[in-house]
């Protein structure tokens, strides 16, 4: 299996993901057998370790991926990239937890909600973990998950942030999610009460933001010294770029078609909708193009071998913002532009404008955090926010 080939089996799903959009909507969760199909197709090892069996793929080419499935459906597309990007952080763990989890399994399945809602207690061999946490993006279809829990520090009264990692069997599913927007991620809330979790299967966050990590040294590939945050920024961005393709592609095949009330005359046929379709294409393709090279970008710092360093960081993940503000704001051209039809609910537009603008509202995309704290480093201040 190359890069190539599994881009084209991907390709070839994109019909199925598809045509079971809605159904994702109503069942408000992806569903089972599109998943399934996804699965079998190989992605889940995309970033598992080649010692483990895993493809060790680029994190360009990832770009595709995602941008593939958010064309067919965000929703869809959005769980299937965190759960392959979450292998990816498991894969920065110390080698005793990848031996663990991926010396009994090809891959995992597995919602990565990192934000500090758990309390963890120091006992023999481990930390008992206690805690509930929101966007649990992939709990409907895991075998694991990873959440990020408050873990004291000896001497200090300043906690750690970890990410834990924990059977699913051993977490709760609350049923949270109704919502506007990407509706079919099922991406309902977990709760974890008074799990024992092993030292091995615990990972600071500190060491993985910029590229320093266990796994980095285990592993050999250059894709295990990237930095953390504009990882999981692109991650979820490539989605929501295709999205906004998806959008386009969309109102062009409605210009011929659709009649302008009151006349005998295709949309199409007139130049305001031409100039449209025009500035669209050149702007969806110029953020495709950009999207993957800001991968490269990351991919970089990865071959580099140096820690990215803070101003760096914080400077692509304005950029990775920016991009999905783009995103969002060509698919809410497309749609105003395509007439009241657009909002019908067989109408695939008024899907990808709810979830494009649900999905720029994911934390790592807040341009009012990231712009800040890029504007702090670029006048030599302390960043006084996270990563």
């Amino acid at each position: 299996m190359n890069e190539q080939e599994l881009v084209e089996r991907v390709r070839a799903l994109a019909p199925m993901v598809e045509a079971h959009a809605r159904q994702a909507e109503e069942e408000r969760k992806p569903v089972d057998a599109v998943m399934k199909a996804i699965e079998d197709a190989g992605v889940y090892r995309y970033f598992v370790p080649k010692r483990y069996g895993g493809y060790e793929f680029s994190l360009t080419t990832f770009m595709d991926i995602g941008m593939i499935l958010g064309e067919a459906c965000l929703s869809t597309g959005w769980v299937t990239t965190f759960c392959m990007e979450h292998n990816w952080l498991l894969a920065l763990y110390n080698k005793q937890a990848q031996d663990d989890i991926f010396g009994r399994q090809p891959y995992i399945i597995a919602p990565g909600a990192l934000a500090p809602k758990g309390t963890a207690t120091p006992v023999e061999g481990g930390y008992r973990l206690t805690g509930r946490w929101e966007w649990g993006t992939g709990v409907m279809h895991s075998d694991w998950v990873m959440v990020g829990g408050l873990t004291p520090i000896e001497g200090s009264d300043q906690p750690d942030l970890c990410m834990f990692i924990v059977p699913r069997d051993q977490a709760e599913v609350i049923d949270t999610w109704h919502t506007a927007g990407m509706i079919g991620t099922g991406s309902n809330d977990i709760a974890v009460h008074d799990v024992f979790v092993p030292a091995h299967l615990v990972q600071n966050l500190s060491e993985m933001r910029d590229g320093r990590c266990p796994g980095g040294k285990v592993n050999d590939s250059y894709l295990y010294r990237m930095p953390m945050l504009p990882v999981l920024g692109l991650t979820a961005a490539a989605p929501v770029v295709g999205g906004a393709s998806k959008a386009v592609k969309v109102f062009q095949e409605r210009l011929q078609e659709r009649f302008v009330y009151g006349t005998g005359t295709k949309q199409g046929e007139k130049p305001i909708a031409q100039i449209r379709l025009g500035l669209l294409k050149a702007r969806v393709e110029s953020l495709q193009a950009r999207l993957k090279d800001t991968a490269r970008e990351v991919e970089d710092w990865g071959k580099s071998g140096e820690p990215c360093p803070a101003l760096e960081r914080a400077r692509l993940r304005v950029q990775i913002g920016t991009i999905v503000r783009e995103a969002r704001d060509i698919a809410r051209d497309a749609v105003e532009a395509s007439g009241a039809h657009a909002h019908f609910l067989d109408n695939p537009l008024q899907r990808i404008l709810r979830d494009v603008h649900t999905a720029s509202c994911h934390t790592v995309f807040d341009l009012d955090v990231s712009a800040e704290q890029y504007g702090r480093l670029l006048l030599g201040l302390a960043p006084n926010a996270p990563f």
